[in-house]
């Protein structure tokens, strides 16, 4: 078929997908069927070869993501009973007050958190997010949404260890220190004016709660989250209920009227830093692991302990432990039933997902690319920038389009004379340009923190597409100072 046919068939599509979901409210999991399934009936896939790539590449997404999504949900759950969510949000919100949040999580998260995979953290980080988001306002989950997605995928592509940013620098032959350098020089600024941004166009009324969140959400704001009341002032005095009835209850002790007088499953107040503990200790694994591998060290025990999937299980394990000592058996045991009915949403969404990406994927469609955009002798930075910005809205991947768009410059990288390290920042900004429907990322941001089909739009397609371009803008920057 011809290539513009192809083209205009993807487009088509996903265009289509995003209006039936927004306009026609179709349920996402099924829209994103359908289109996948469309993409491969119009592309010449044939029906079989359609069904197969659409099972494959949901296996494929649930195969490296799967077990991450279980495992953060699980350790997210058990902490949220434990009120450990809710203490290190004041800690959060005093250190750096309501207007800092959103900076100092992103710069966590775009920077020295980039030894970590994206999945993880998104799972980790969404329930304190979530906490935050109600702190900043009516427009709160939009900017916490924006603050998350323009970090972590920023980081991704620039900054080392982020697997992106690595593959690039190995591409392109960057020394990884310089690398790192140059990707925080860019990074860093980045991050933090698109945040701004994006946050000033929020409170401004490009956020609309009605229609941008989850109605679960006002749950959320009321106190979704079934923890621990602190004992009033006086013994009989209301507090609020943080269940989903949002009403008032009388606590005498920190323990619910009609409880019973206290036992030993009556909650305790544990340290924040032991209630967090095993999930940092798995941080530090993977963290660790993910700087043995770049350094090109193989320590067995470390393989096995830093893989991201054990790393995570024994942190479920030891949180349980915690809990347990916490709250007691049964309150543990509650928050990872309600976990796991949380989590099944993610996993179908994420894992549709994924077959779209693949259908697309099959058709070789990034090949098809490659020829309107070959290496010329002219082609400036804003090219490399173009092309990765186009070979990702076709294809859907980050990585892969940022490597693919480097490597078709690399050649001429020499007579161009531009220094491979501006390269590899350029088609970096340029993978992040329009991250949308096709994305795991969009979806597990979607439906982590809150936020309608329409609402993730807004966080994660405009604010990274934002970044992008500011990106691009500190790119130019540093290529004068650099040759």
């Amino acid at each position: 078929m011809p290539d513009w046919y192809t083209l205009g068939v993807v487009a088509l599509v996903i265009v289509g997908v995003v209006l039936s979901i927004v306009r026609f409210r179709i349920n996402p999991v099924v829209a994103l069927g359908l289109g996948a399934a469309a993409i491969g009936l119009l592309t010449g896939l044939g029906p079989v070869d359609t069904v197969t790539t659409m099972t494959t590449g949901f296996g494929e997404v649930m195969m490296d993501a799967g077990l991450l999504i279980a495992w953060g949900v699980l350790i997210g759950a058990m902490l949220n009973e434990m009120g450990a969510i809710t203490r290190l949000v004041e800690k959060l919100m005093s250190a750096f007050g309501r207007r800092g949040v959103p900076y100092a999580l992103g710069l966590s998260l775009g920077t020295y958190l980039q030894t970590i995979f994206i999945d993880v953290m998104i799972v980790i980080t969404a329930p304190l997010a979530r906490k935050i988001a109600p702190r900043l306002g009516a427009a709160g989950v939009g900017i916490i949404g924006a603050s998350m997605a323009i970090s972590l995928e920023v980081g991704i592509v620039m900054v080392v260890p982020g697997f992106a940013a690595v593959a690039l620098a190995g591409l392109l032959n960057v020394p990884l220190g310089f690398m790192l350098l140059g990707g925080l020089a860019v990074a860093v600024p980045t991050i933090v004016l698109s945040i701004f941004l994006m946050t000033v166009a929020f409170r401004a009324g490009f956020w609309k709660p009605a229609r941008d969140e989850e109605a679960s959400v006002q749950d959320d704001i009321a106190g979704s989250a079934p923890e621990t009341v602190p004992a009033p002032a006086s013994a009989n005095a209301p507090t609020l209920d943080t269940t989903r009835t949002g009403t008032l209850r009388t606590a005498i002790g920190g323990v619910p009227r009609g409880a019973g007088p206290a036992s030993s499953t009556t909650p305790v107040e544990r340290p924040l830093l032991l209630l967090f503990a095993p999930m940092l200790g798995a941080l530090v694994l993977i963290a660790a692991q993910a700087v043995l591998s770049v350094v090109g060290v193989e320590v067995p025990v470390m393989q096995f302990l830093g893989a991201p999937t054990i790393a995570l299980l024994l942190a479920v394990v030891a949180t349980g432990l915690v809990g347990r000592s916490a709250i007691g058996t049964k309150r543990v045991e509650k928050a990872m039933v309600r976990g796991f009915q949380d989590g099944g949403q993610i996993f179908v969404l994420t894992g549709v997902g994924g077959s779209l990406a693949a259908v697309i994927a099959q058709g070789d469609l990034g090949r098809v690319l490659e020829g309107y955009f070959e290496a010329t002798t002219w082609a400036p930075i804003l090219i490399v920038w173009l092309m990765a910005a186009v070979l990702h809205v076709a294809v859907g991947s980050v990585t892969l389009s940022a490597i693919t768009a480097a490597g078709i410059i690399a050649p001429a990288a020499a007579s161009l004379g531009l220094n491979p390290l501006v390269i590899a920042l350029a088609a970096g900004a340029g993978a992040l340009f329009c991250i949308h429907v096709t994305s795991n990322t969009f979806w597990l941001l979607k439906t982590f923190v809150g936020q309608s089909t329409r609402g993730a739009l807004k966080t994660v397609t405009v604010a990274v597409s934002l970044a992008s371009v500011i990106a691009l803008g500190f790119t130019l920057i540093l290529a004068v100072f650099i040759r």
